[in-house]
């Protein structure tokens, strides 16, 4: 037997198309069937992988995963209640004369959103809220969440557990909540979007740097609280156009041989344009008189990157006083260490590595790829070499993904 052909096509299914299959899922059984939801999506991954394997998939393969997850999911139910088959089958079967494709229209995008609002109970903590709907509607492993938390995977793992079960005592439907639940909740959900899009603007792990897919679906699922009027709010159209000026820069990112290409070497005329004006429109709408939320803050940096017609036209002024009221309204390490690159563009290598060693020597310092990659510029720019590859040896080892890590490994061989 030869190698299996098409494990990245169960991977990628499984990756994209895992929080729509479960959220079906529940949405049709109830949140009390989490975990045996959990179990036939889990099984029909690893026959999907055992028969795609040496065969050619079926065309629809999310279909195809839905369909098998749902059957094995009835037989287990049957066996766990010993209901009567006959009465069973009928009311099953009716559900599968609608055709396969519906399953994966707005039905499941419905599912998607009730299944967030659902994770984000306000009985559960903000903890456990962003665990259950990372880990149920992103697909996302312990790792990424950990990252994400800044949290142990262990610690991870167990939370996911004690949140499962908090879920099924506390939801037993996935109707949306009315107009005060809705805005109740919305901070929350809004977080757990802009996690999807932060995970696959700049993947944590593996050879993929950009997984343009989960971007795409966050966007989405932004754009479909808009149709609501109680959640078409100001910040719902910040994260919008923060995600659009993001996302305009994609192609830019990755060069003809796949390697990584840093802000300052990007091909501006790769843009894309109209996902520019989009997020121009979206700002506009998220215009607000007063108190503007981190994504008014953070689209407008966005907006100042992919508009600058060279890099060296970019406001790095104007960039350093939006990071200066992110970090006004709420302190973050990971804000304060991005501050730390206009801060350099407008006072120099000197004064930012200064900066720089006065976090290194605070409270609020870990170890990171992203501090020593800054402290490596900082220090190759002021000419003390020596110290600049050691940091830099530091980033390349704390680097997860593999791109990323090939990209810094370039720049230590040029130092």
């Amino acid at each position: 037997m030869g190698e299996p052909k098409n494990e990245q096509l169960v991977e990628h299914v499984f990756r994209h198309e895992y929080g729509k299959i479960i959220s079906f899922l529940v949405h049709k059984f109830g949140p009390s069937h989490l975990e045996r939801i959990e179990d036939a999506v889990q099984e029909s991954l690893i026959k999907a992988m055992n028969l795609w394997g040496y065969n050619n998939p079926p065309n629809n393969p999310t279909s195809w995963l839905l369909r098998v997850a749902n059957n094995m999911l009835i037989d287990t139910l049957r066996r766990d209640t010993k209901m009567d088959q006959k009465e069973d089958i009928s009311g099953f079967e009716r559900q599968h004369a609608v055709q396969e494709e519906v399953f994966l229209n707005n039905r499941i995008n419905d599912s998607q959103l009730k299944m967030i609002f659902a994770c984000c109970h306000p009985s559960l903590s903000k903890e456990y809220q962003i665990i259950l709907s990372l880990k149920l509607i992103g697909g996302f492993g312990n790792k990424e969440i950990a990252r994400a938390l800044l949290k142990k995977e262990d610690a991870i793992a167990k939370s996911f557990t004690r949140a499962k079960k908090k879920l099924k005592e506390h939801v037993k439907t996935l109707n949306s909540p009315v107009e005060i639940g809705l805005r109740s909740r919305l901070t929350i959900v809004l977080k757990v979007i802009y996690l999807l899009f932060t995970e696959g603007y700049t993947a944590s792990y593996g050879e993929i740097l950009i997984k343009k897919d989960i971007c795409l679906e966050a966007i989405r699922l932004a754009l479909l609280l808009c149709e609501n009027k109680y959640c078409n709010q100001p910040e719902v159209h910040a994260l919008i156009a923060l995600m659009c000026f993001h996302t305009s820069r994609f192609e830019s990112r990755i060069d003809q041989n796949g390697d990584m290409v840093d802000l300052e070497h990007q091909d501006r005329k790769t843009y894309d344009f109209e996902l520019i004006r989009v997020g121009i429109e979206h700002l506009e709408k998220a215009a607000v008189d007063s108190n503007p939320s981190d994504y008014h803050l953070q689209a407008a940096v966005a907006y100042y990157h992919c508009t600058a017609a060279k890099f060296e036209d970019t406001d790095w002024k104007g960039i350093l006083q939006l990071y200066d009221l992110q970090l006004e309204r709420q302190y973050s390490p990971i804000v304060w260490l991005n501050r730390i690159v206009p801060y350099y563009k407008v006072y120099g290598a000197r004064k930012a590595l200064l900066e720089l060693q006065n976090f290194e020597n605070g409270p609020y310092f870990s170890n990171s790829a992203l501090f020593y990659a800054i402290k490596a510029q900082l220090l190759y720019d002021l000419k003390i070499s020596g110290s600049a590859k050691e940091a830099l040896q530091k980033a390349i080892h704390l680097t997860t993904n593999l791109l990323e890590k090939k990209h810094l490994s370039k720049k230590l061989n040029a130092y």
